[in-house]
């Protein structure tokens, strides 16, 4: 057996244990969400408040 057999086993099992760990973080957001304590991501609080800014400020360019 060589090195390059052996490494390709070994990345194998990493990416085995990155899929495990994966789905873990999976089931556990779900039952986050199941029992109410879901939270709506930044990313979309920071878009929503863009869109709203970005509104007002077309409003008041374009209408005043």
């Amino acid at each position: 057996m060589n090195t390059s057999e052996s490494s390709d086993r070994d990345r194998g099992a990493e990416k085995a244990n990155w899929i495990d760990r994966r789905r873990e973080k999976i089931r556990a957001e779900v039952e986050r969400n199941r029992r109410g304590e879901y939270t709506v991501p930044t990313w979309v609080l920071a878009a929503a408040l863009v869109l709203i800014v970005g509104g007002w400020l077309a409003l008041i360019l374009f209408v005043g």
